[in-house]
């Protein structure tokens, strides 16, 4: 068993243009100063970390790590989930999602996407030359306008999906091999990948490529009405990053899973800061460190109802009372007995 590390933060929720959150310097001392002991580092913001830059010099990594290391931090992982995005975008959310890509490239699908393998590609060796060995990310997706199967799916056309998003990612994959990073797709909702099925699905189209691994966030199979907790019991294996965010599923006769096109505050599955949800964390941390899963545990902060603050300031401290410290002894080692074979043919009457 291993002890979960933590508490960690990822940033991308709380950046501003106002202080402390438009600097590193003031993003680390607020993230130290409430507790934390790690980050998590969202690359498409350029103040806090220049892919560019750690993808082609050690120097940099080493002062970049250096800094964050002053604050008493740590990187846990760096996220490429808008970039990751972008490796596979069908059509129909093209003009959505072109505000996640350089302007240059909107409104040039093929471009975008040739920009966001590359990019990603460039997260694997910033992640090596800061000593980080795994990396989250999003899967993109080209089937999930085919989710609820109206009008009904041709034959073969998950197959087809689940191959063309192998093969996009194939070379990132590849990669991260050479560099010795481990690729933690996010399972959520919009993504192909976004609970077990689907998971397997991309999985066995890589061809069981080892750099395919889980970024385990339960709040999204409470939004999905899937085992949260079961999950752990079958992936426990590929579960190399986890976001503790918490959220809630309150169903009406009005509305459910699909929301109703109501903004987050009215929809029947919402996120909430940690703690204010319907999430057995007790349960989770639980399964994680019997499995031996060595993760960080970093707070995403999604809530619609209390201030990112409020949810930061309490979320360090929640994290920390949740972490469990793996125990390297059996509770009644004080009645055992050194091993005598003789001793135990005579128990077993031999």
């Amino acid at each position: 068993m291993k002890t979960i590390k933590g508490p960690a933060v990822f940033l991308a929720q709380f950046v501003d243009s106002k202080a402390p959150f438009n600097t590193l310097e003031g993003m680390c001392q607020w993230a130290s100063d409430l507790g934390y002991k790690g980050i998590q580092i969202p690359t498409w913001e350029s103040f806090l970390i220049d892919l560019d830059k750690a993808a082609e010099s050690q120097d940099y990594c080493d002062e970049l790590k250096g800094k964050i290391n002053s604050y008493g931090l740590e990187i846990t992982e760096l996220s490429t989930h808008l970039q990751g995005q972008l490796v596979a975008v069908h059509p129909a959310y093209d003009i959505m999602f072109d505000n996640f890509a350089p302007d240059a490239l909107k409104g040039n699908p093929k471009e975008r996407t040739a920009w966001a393998v590359e990019t990603v590609k460039k997260a694997a060796t910033a992640s090596r030359r800061l000593g980080i060995k795994a990396h989250a990310t999003f899967s993109g997706a080209l089937l999930w306008h085919t989710m609820h199967p109206w009008p009904q799916r041709p034959a073969g056309l998950v197959e087809m999906g689940f191959e063309e998003l192998a093969k996009r990612w194939m070379p990132i994959l590849n990669h991260f091999d050479e560099e010795g990073v481990d690729v933690c797709y996010e399972i959520h909702p919009g993504e192909d990948l976004h609970d077990g099925d689907t998971f397997e699905r991309f999985l066995e189209a890589t061809g069981n490529h080892k750099r395919v691994n889980i970024l385990y966030d339960p709040s999204h199979f409470v939004l999905q009405q899937l085992d949260y907790i079961t999950y752990i019991d079958h992936y426990h294996e590929f579960i190399k990053s986890f976001h503790v965010k918490d959220s809630e599923f309150n169903p009406t006769g009005k509305k459910g899973a699909f929301g109703g096109y109501n903004d987050w505050g009215n929809r029947a599955g919402r996120y909430r800061s940690l703690g204010d949800g319907q999430i057995d964390f007790k349960t989770i941390f639980s399964k994680l460190t019997q499995y031996g899963c060595d993760v960080w545990a970093v707070m995403e902060w999604e809530c619609c109802i209390k201030s990112p603050e409020q949810g930061a300031r309490e979320g360090a401290r929640f994290i920390q009372d949740h972490i469990i410290e793996a125990t390297q002894k059996t509770f009644d080692d004080f009645a055992g007995a050194e091993i005598d074979k003789e001793e135990l043919k005579r128990i077993l009457g031999l």
